[in-house]
């Protein structure tokens, strides 16, 4: 095998590779004897076929096998002998002449091809004992479990049905069904649909018009839809809905106390104040994780600037701009709604897909070399937290999916090396805490906690509401430990 370079420019690299005909003539017979002991031939004894006979009957697919098997084990070979990481699989060319291709198939010609990639430039791994981050911190205080304590308490508490008129804080049963232009609309319908006043589960102003009514009554309410609502066909229509009332409940006393805490699954109050704390504290926890993870992460982009390989910037800009590109469309927004252009966007876009991927390679780096490892456990557990947002009667099919696609599974594994990574650096950087007021540690938080930052936004889309049904989740949930 003859291996030369034609092209060596930054981070490109191509490779020349020409396997002489009489390197394939050789692989070839060694699979022709191989197969003359296994083949049964009619009028032939076991062992006996002619090679040539048998070159004539399976010489061209064997020789397809061989061809196959040199670019899939040369590929590897070149580049550890090279001593390079491709950033990406190389791309693979050889002749598309028909003519050209049957007479390597027939021994007849070398076989030529061409290796194209990126390699991962060299990276230094500097120390780390220089970087310096604050880390917010913001102690959860006793008014706010108590605060929360009431919110699980008073989705708890029990009703009474009475026969005066609903008011705020009243649990009203309702039948509904909500109409565009007189005709009934999928999904705007509910039976024995509970309403607790004042809880915000319905569309705005709906709520407010069960103010007054009795059960029995009937009322037609008018409602229009949120411009930035969820479902496009509803967005800023206006709608009525026909609301029979059923029945009208006021609220029992709220007392929390060891009684209710065992109707919430819990043995006391003091268990239930307990988890809730601790609720409260893994949740702004997570918030001062991110922060000071972007913190590190902008330190380090400082630090470690190189070219990075355009097949991995390419790929990582793709997926920013569909998802970008998909939540304007969802919104009905456009680039000048936004206060940008589309070549504006695209160029600061591009910027954020250059940082993310030398990041991701430095974290990779550093990695690979403090041999930081995620376990068998680690990857079940994340695999099992994935599968479970799925059905359940899909979820085998997916666990099946992961176990057998390799790449897949590489993509759960993915976040969690680079959060062992990040748990690392915080551990020798040079980290200073900091207390904070529940407001200065949620401050701009929706673009401070991403853990790949996005660039400053110029104008923040409006943010979707949900369906026009009850909230998917219950406040008894909050009760939970995680």
């Amino acid at each position: 095998m003859q291996v030369s370079e034609t092209l060596n420019s930054g981070l490109k690299r191509e490779i020349k590779v020409t396997v002489p005909a009489e390197d394939l003539e050789a692989r070839l017979m060694e699979r022709l004897v191989d197969a003359k002991d296994k083949v049964r031939l009619k009028g032939f004894r076991p062992g006996k076929v002619p090679i040539q006979h048998l070159r004539r009957m399976y010489g061209k697919s064997f020789m397809a096998e061989v061809v196959n098997e040199i670019l899939s084990d040369s590929s590897k070979s070149i580049l550890e002998e090279r001593g390079e990481k491709p950033a990406m699989q190389p791309e693979v060319a050889m002749t598309e002449d028909e003519k050209e291709a049957e007479k390597v198939l027939a021994g007849d010609a070398d076989f030529e091809f061409s290796m194209s990639y990126e390699v991962i430039p060299p990276i230094e791994i500097k120390d780390f004992s220089e970087i310096k981050i604050t880390r917010p911190v913001y102690d959860v205080s006793e008014e706010e479990v108590e605060e929360q304590v009431k919110r699980v308490a008073d989705s708890a508490r029990t009703y009474e049905a009475k026969d005066g008129k609903a008011e705020e804080g009243d649990k009203v049963t309702i039948d509904y069904v909500g109409k565009l232009d007189g005709e009934p609309f999928e999904g705007g319908a509910g039976t024995d649909s509970e309403v607790v006043i004042g809880h915000n589960q319905f569309i705005p102003g709906f709520e407010e018009q069960l103010v007054g009514l009795k059960a029995g009554e009937e009322k037609t309410f008018k409602i229009t839809f949120p411009q930035e609502y969820a479902a496009e066909h509803l967005a800023g229509k206006e709608a009525e809905f026909d609301v029979t009332v059923k029945q009208v409940a006021a609220a029992e006393e709220l007392v929390i106390d060891d009684e209710l805490a065992k109707k919430l699954g819990l043995e006391s109050a003091d268990k239930l104040r307990e988890i809730i704390r601790g609720q409260l504290e893994n949740q702004f926890g997570q918030v001062t994780r991110q922060k000071a993870k972007r913190q590190l992460l902008d330190a380090l982009d400082e630090v470690y600037q190189f070219e990075a390989p355009s097949k991995l910037v390419d790929a990582e800009f793709d997926n920013i701009w569909s998802q970008v590109t998909r939540d304007l469309e969802q919104a009905g927004r456009s680039f000048e709604d936004e206060d940008t252009t589309e070549e504006e966007a695209r160029e600061e876009y591009r910027k954020l897909a250059e940082r993310r991927v030398r990041l991701g390679l430095v974290l990779a780096q550093i990695g690979e070399e403090s041999d930081v490892q995620v376990s068998e456990d680690e990857m079940q557990r994340a695999l099992f937290e994935s599968i479970r947002r799925y059905p359940q009667h899909q979820q085998q099919e997916i666990y099946d999916f992961y176990r057998q696609n390799p790449q897949a599974l590489a993509n759960i594994r993915a976040p969690l090396f680079e959060e062992k990574v990040v748990d690392k650096l915080l551990a020798e950087v040079d980290v200073t805490d900091k207390k904070v007021s529940r407001e200065e540690l949620l401050a701009d938080d929706e673009d401070e906690a991403e853990e790949a930052p996005k660039p400053a936004k110029k104008k923040a889309a409006p943010k979707k509401k949900a369906a026009p049904k009850k909230a998917a989740k219950n406040a008894e949930s909050e009760s939970e430990s995680e």
